[in-house]
């Protein structure tokens, strides 16, 4: 029980609500969230238009791929300040995190243990991770959800979609629909931490049946669950739409500005972690006469800029098509106090001083990004009697600037202001194109197909960007199968093809291999009135994986390195289960095994193969649920729950490396008034984040290194190991004013 409870101590009333709750969790794990039927009564003419953007890359229920839809409706009375990925959390098989402690800021998620940088993730089916770390930064979109009308989580390779090959899993997000009457809304949100959120929206509605100009302006802040770790974000989302009778014409134009104070050092210190959870080593320095200071402005500072024209036209019943540009600009910096800095780092000079040789300063950095990222998709739609033929693909290129500035310096030798000590550039080029069939053999019998042509060119020139000169040539082939074997149960099989190329970071820490998996999924589906259930068993076989090792570089990016041979193998079950009109549950579990094999690693200076090893931050069991009591009309009442099992944060299974099981609840309430006055309707929602104050670590970090100092002749492998302490009991509350 102890290591349930993250090994903290707790009274026996504490206890009893923990095992109270445990039951409830537990006793249901089988039963899922997902909300779609079995039966596909989907047909082109009869999508909406808006959701036509992303038919290229979304699956239904005759598709063999386990996917989640999360809906706007779904997720709105929990929008309240967080992110994304902290909405998602409840998802099979998802773990998330946020470096701030609190879910504003910098936050994280991983797929069946695979890391953001493997999540391949495109908004109206454009692709969105940044092309170089692969990484998706959510803190530059802030308050993104107010302006998502959906979600599509597809774990595993899924199908051919834009942008970076998918090793964990494929999300997608649709933007608003448009609206055909006119409409508003002013939502404000206060919590814990002096978290604030401010929106606004409106629609025009259609003006003459055909046109729209909608918007949202946002603005969120928090203090930080850790010290220091402040958010300022301000975001925008402006669309103006064209609906004809079977024309869809979309332009529109998104963004966000974030400052943050760094908070990505985490905790190395034990005691710390127990007696001082909030304590953020970033921007510490100490002066002269050895007192402990801290920078005021070791912050983030970034504002990213995305434009999308999408144009889609529905030729007959059987033909569509959907042709796409866009451009994203992105520029910003983070700044840094570093102390006794070595001059030749920085390209400076000795001095001489007083008669002595200084080589070495307290300084002030910017590291700065400077990146446009543009490029087309298309897809050509075929639908007719037993077959559905999507043929698609995309063009894209990444231009990305990146240099460093030093804004001031205890000694500054040569240097003059404006001074780049680095001076580096990058280009890469995404080239794909795929085609995918759904052929229904018989009625029972559907064949699915899917095979995608990717061309990469990665090249970059600097120590900060690695130097990289490389080319890429993908052919990744998918096929499945699904039988229907009555309106309400189907099963599947498919098999899927994914590679996909290294990122700057593992080329900036050795010659990696670009990285490929075989995929193998096997399900069924399960749909009554009552109940719908999803089971799901996958086999995912990787070469030359890039695995976290654990460690992070000067910039808190974790790093990565092939591992050989890998596999996941594991069993995802997920369900809706309605017990009556009041009472509904959801919970869905993962339970899985993730291992390297021969695995390679050296200690105090001897290679050893350790054989079968963890996967780092891979945890063998993910447990979620929802209890939903609907009381009276427009008013409920929600008890979340989160549960992931203890795991390696490296991978050659160090006892020092784990990250301790957790178990968190939240509490989410939500009402809506309908008025016929001045507003359509007034909604308020309330959420009680780790109801029972529990101490837990969601993220962490390991590191090894070699030691040949403190005995001479001999080498000592060090190990070392720091955690991201996430908040305990905390609220958000809020109210929309609807007209």
């Amino acid at each position: 029980m102890k290591t349930l409870f993250n090994n903290r101590q707790y009274g026996s009333k504490t206890l009893s609500r923990y095992c109270f709750a445990s039951f409830f969790l537990f006793s249901f794990i089988g039963f899922s969230q997902e909300q779609q039927t079995v039966v596909d009564t989907t047909k082109t003419k009869d999508i909406p238009l808006d959701e036509v953007l992303v038919s290229a890359v979304r699956v239904t229920a005759q598709s063999p791929v386990t996917f989640s839809n999360l809906r706007k409706e779904e997720f709105q009375s929990r929008n309240l300040g967080q992110d994304i990925p902290i909405m998602m959390n409840y998802l099979p098989s998802v773990v998330t995190t946020t470096d701030a402690g609190a879910g504003v800021g910098y936050t994280g998620i991983r797929v069946r243990g695979s890391d953001a940088t493997r999540v391949n993730v495109t908004i109206n089916g454009i692709p969105y991770n940044d092309a170089e770390s692969q990484g998706t930064f959510w803190v530059n979109m802030p308050d993104f959800a107010s302006s998502t009308e959906s979600l599509q989580l597809q774990r595993g390779v899924g199908t051919s979609t834009n942008g970076a090959g998918a090793f964990g899993a494929s999300l997608n997000l649709l933007t608003d629909s448009y609206s055909k009457e006119a409409s508003g809304e002013i939502s404000n949100s206060y919590g814990s931490f002096n978290t604030r959120k401010h929106t606004v929206k409106f629609s025009t509605g259609l003006m003459n049946d055909r046109f729209e100009i909608a918007g949202r302006l946002s603005n969120v802040v928090s203090d930080g669950y850790i010290d220091r770790a402040s958010s300022d974000l301000k975001s925008y989302f402006l669309q103006g739409t064209y609906v004809g009778e079977n024309t869809l014409i979309k332009a529109l134009a998104f963004g966000g500005t974030q400052k943050t104070y760094q908070a990505w050092n985490g905790l190395e210190d034990l005691e710390l972690l127990e007696n001082d959870r909030t304590f953020n080593t970033a921007g510490m320095y100490f002066d002269d006469e050895g007192n402990m200071k801290f920078y005021d402005n070791e912050v983030d500072n970034y504002q990213q800029d995305h434009y999308q024209l999408h144009w889609n036209e529905r030729w007959n019943d059987n033909w569509s098509t959907n042709l796409a540009f866009h451009y994203t600009k992105g520029k910003g910096y983070f700044e840094q106090y570093r102390e006794d800095e070595d001059f030749a780092d920085y390209g400076l000079n000795p001095i001489s001083l007083g008669g002595e040789t200084i080589d070495v300063t307290d300084l002030i950095r910017r590291r700065w990004l400077d990146n446009d990222f543009y490029g087309t998709t298309f897809s050509l739609n075929y639908k007719k009697d037993k077959v559905d033929f999507i043929f698609g693909g995309g063009a894209n290129k990444y231009e990305g600037a990146h240099f460093g500035e030093i804004i001031w310096a205890e000694f500054a030798s040569q240097s003059e202001i404006r001074d780049r000590y680095y001076d580096d550039f990058s280009t890469k080029t995404d080239v794909n194109v795929f085609g995918k069939m759904n052929y229904d053999l018989t009625s029972k019998w559907r064949l699915f197909g899917d095979i995608q042509y990717r061309n990469v060119g990665f090249k970059a020139n600097g120590e900060d960007t690695g130097i990289v000169n490389d080319n890429f040539n993908f052919i990744n082939p998918k096929a499945g199968i699904t039988f229907t074997l009555n309106q309400n149960n189907n099963f599947y099989f498919s098999y899927a093809k994914a590679q996909r190329e290294p990122n700057r970071n593992d080329y900036e820490n050795g010659s990696p291999k670009p990285e490929k998996l075989d995929d193998f999924e096997l399900g069924w589906r399960y749909a009554t009135e009552n109940v719908k259930l999803n089971v799901n068993s996958y086999l995912m076989m990787y070469k030359d994986q890039l695995v976290l090792t654990g460690e992070l570089n000067d910039v808190g990016a974790p790093i990565r390195a092939n591992s050989g041979d890998s596999y996941r193998v594991g069993l995802e079950v997920d369900a809706t289960l309605k017990l009556s009109d009041k009472f509904y549950l959801q919970p869905n579990f993962t339970v899985s095994q993730n291992k390297n094999q021969d695995f390679i690693f050296q200690r105090d200076g001897v290679v050893e193969n350790l054989g079968s090893t963890n996967i780092a931050f891979s945890p063998n069991f993910i447990a979620a649920n929802r209890f939903t009591f609907v009381p009276v009309k427009n008013l409920q009442l929600s008890f979340l729950s989160k549960f992931v099992s203890e795991q390696f944060m490296g991978n050659i299974d160090a006892e020092s490396s784990k990250l301790d099981a957790y178990y968190v609840n939240d509490f989410n309430v939500s009402y809506e008034i309908k008025t016929n006055k001045i507003f359509k309707a007034i909604r308020f929602s309330a959420l009680v984040n780790n109801i029972f104050n529990l101490k837990y670590e969601s993220n962490g970090y390991f590191y090894t290194y070699d030691d040949d100092f403190s005995s001479p002749g001999t080498i000592t492998t060090i190990e070392g190991a720091g955690f991201y302490p996430q908040a305990g009991i905390n609220f958000l509350s809020g109210i929309s004013l609807l007209f």
